[in-house]
């Protein structure tokens, strides 16, 4: 989704000329008629997001330097242009002292306006993200610092809202790559133990011989290798928040104590006699189905009920393509800085494929392909060329097949099945300038827009794999994982020795 730019203007023809460079900017525009229009807009019941505002400084009703000051008021921290007819320096002065990023003399050129526009933005996004950095470290993260614009994320953050308030054991339910973790620290940062510890372990990763001592600590000399004593986590998170990530991974015996430390709110340390005290809230998560695991005996009834408790299930992130362009310009930002590189965002052909694709490795996938984007990157604008697992590719109708051997592991060759337009058609779209070579096609359709009898998709992608191996027909029913016989066979029964020249005993070249 674009960024949204806010335009406040009296002037009918001025909102229309800047409505239209905002969006040729590829942002998108909103326009008030005037400052207690725009304070509904942004304050009102049903105040909406704006990344960014053009303000005009006279206006007959409440004018600009009154908008600045209602939103410094309200708390409002959103970048503002202001532009005036009349620029004066004491006009200058005065929209810089009430908050205002960038200043701009009507008419202003679109070159001028885009730069600002440009700027406004990026420090924005920098700045916000020193902040969440900082409240991250500091273990302040809050609800507040999720990046969401999806209304499938409404619901959670509300039941998230509910349950910092009070200490209720929250099961946090998701695919891998959700955010269950950064929820779990939304959730500390929210309530009254934001100032206490919080403490995340990854039970999935736990060797399951030292479990208990890393749950609830050791004596020295309490086993082979104990040369010191160690706490636990329980006790290191005592006043504030254990998080137990994929808890389902826990063996059965591990479980029992769990259950008990859960129950009695007290834990015995490996080798002690004198159990301790500890107060902690618990919030544990989890990509399996836990009520499956309990019918399957691997989950333990009463633990399961002990946890689940208020169950918050976060939507995978093809259910929420609203968030997809938010978090990729908070991951290009924040990585931009860490990598020392000067990079402004995504081009509008990116942004658009980006949006589109289904993420099967959700926010975690995405981070990392904007990570390698990032680093990939020579100029100040990411571009298609950056996401090679992207490239040409439409929602769900990207299929990769199997690229040979000396292809690259990041950057595999793809093959794209698609029934309706031809890859070559997609890249046109959207991206003109990068379609410098074409990617095979494997169409599903016929003329006719009918699906094709299976034979002749079949003989299609042996017809490719033959060309793409050269002849090499061991390698080629090693790709197909058939036998050589199998491929021969199947050479003759869909009639292709004499289109493709190769028969049994008559092969062209083979590494085989």
């Amino acid at each position: 989704m674009s960024q949204v730019v806010l335009i406040v203007d009296d002037d009918p023809v001025q909102r229309r000329l800047l409505e239209a460079m905002v969006q040729r900017f590829g942002y998108r525009p909103m326009t008030a008629e005037g400052g207690d229009a725009a304070l509904r807009v942004l304050t009102g019941e049903t105040a909406q997001a704006v990344d960014c505002i053009i303000l005009d400084l006279i206006m007959p009703d409440l004018d600009g330097l009154g908008v600045l000051s209602r939103l410094r008021q309200a708390g409002l921290d959103i970048p503002v242009i202001v532009q005036t007819a009349h620029g004066g320096i004491d006009n200058v002065v005065s929209a810089m002292r009430a908050g205002a990023t960038d200043f701009v003399v009507k008419p202003a050129s679109p070159e001028r306006l885009e730069v600002s526009l440009r700027n406004a933005l990026a420090v924005r996004a920098l700045a916000g993200e020193l902040q969440r950095v900082k409240r991250s470290r500091d273990g302040t993260l809050s609800l507040a610092d999720v990046i969401t614009r999806s209304p499938a994320m409404t619901p959670v953050l509300k039941a998230a809202e509910k349950t910092a308030a009070s200490d209720i054991p929250v099961l946090l339910d998701g695919e891998s790559g959700v955010g269950k973790e950064l929820m779990a620290r939304a959730i500390h940062g929210s309530g009254e133990r934001r100032a206490k510890p919080f403490v995340a372990v990854n039970c999935g990763a736990l060797p399951e011989h030292l479990i208990e001592s890393i749950l609830f600590g050791h004596e020295k000399g309490a086993f082979t290798g104990a040369t010191e004593k160690h706490t636990g986590k329980f006790v290191e998170a005592d006043g504030g928040t254990l998080f137990l990530d994929e808890v389902g991974e826990l063996p059965q015996a591990a479980q029992v104590k769990l259950l008990r430390a859960l129950q009695e709110s007290e834990v015995e340390p490996v080798g002690s006699r004198k159990t301790v005290k500890v107060d902690v809230r618990i919030i544990s998560a989890t990509n399996r189905d836990l009520i499956a695991e309990v019918k399957a005996g691997r989950f333990r009834e009463d633990l399961f009920y002990r946890l689940h408790v208020f169950p918050i299930t976060i939507p995978p992130l093809r259910q929420r393509p609203e968030d997809i362009a938010a978090l990729a310009r908070h991951f290009v930002t924040r990585i931009a800085a860490e990598q020392g590189k000067r990079i402004r965002g995504f081009d509008t052909a990116t942004l658009h494929a980006l949006t589109t694709y289904r993420w099967p490795g959700n926010v975690r996938q995405l981070e990392n392909a904007v990570y390698r984007a990032v680093v990939m990157a020579d100029g100040d604008t990411i571009g298609i060329g950056e996401f090679p697992q992207l490239a040409g590719a439409r929602g769900d109708t990207m299929v990769n097949v199997s690229a040979p051997d000396t292809a690259p592991l990041m950057e595999p060759s793809p093959v794209y099945v698609d029934g309706s337009i031809s890859l070559q058609e997609r890249m046109l779209r959207l991206n003109p300038s990068a379609m410098t070579q074409t990617q095979p096609v494997l169409s599903l359709t016929d003329d006719h827009n009918d699906v094709k009898p299976l034979e002749d998709i079949e003989r299609e992608v042996i017809r490719f794999a033959i060309e793409h191996y050269r002849g090499q027909m061991s390698e080629v029913a090693r790709r197909l994982k058939i036998g050589r016989s199998t491929l021969y066979r199947k050479l003759e029964t869909l009639q292709m020795q004499d289109e493709t020249s190769i028969a049994p005993g008559n092969e062209t070249v083979d590494a085989g």
